[in-house]
């Protein structure tokens, strides 16, 4: 089965825009078609991001609690890894690419450009929409 990291902007976007690519990313996370891989650090930061003052309005707190409660019953969870410098140019995005090694995730899934810049074989990075062309039978 296919392993991902969600970087929090794809859940984000997801609450935004429930028609959206990344909500058609989360559902077919919610439908089986591949291992979502968490940890507490990215759950922190999908609770802590969506309730800012500029998001907060936006999001159904109601929704935003469901989705936590899902990840944390239906994710692959593990623990945070260690730090290391994998982002030079945005250190707080090194934990989504440590995650994804020590999880041996297959892709992070982003809508941030610098992450989508890195040059990784593995875990490759891929944008929604190319993740769920990746998902399709044959790709």
């Amino acid at each position: 089965m296919l392993r991902a990291v969600l970087d929090v902007n794809v859940f984000i976007s997801a609450f935004l825009s429930p028609q959206g690519t990344p909500a058609a990313v989360v559902a077919a996370w919610r439908n089986g078609h591949f291992d979502l891989i968490a940890s507490p650090a990215l759950v922190r930061e999908l609770e802590d991001v969506a309730v800012r003052p500029h998001l907060a309005d936006r999001i159904d707190r109601s929704d935003l609690t469901l989705a936590l409660a899902d990840i944390l019953r239906n994710a692959v969870l593990v623990d945070d890894p260690p730090r290391a410098r994998h982002v030079p140019s945005d250190p707080d995005d090194d934990y989504l690419v440590a995650l994804a090694l020590a999880a041996g995730a297959h892709a992070i899934v982003t809508g941030d450009t610098t992450l989508l810049g890195l040059d990784l074989d593995r875990p490759r990075i891929l944008t929604p929409r190319d993740f769920l062309t990746a998902l399709e039978p044959g790709a």
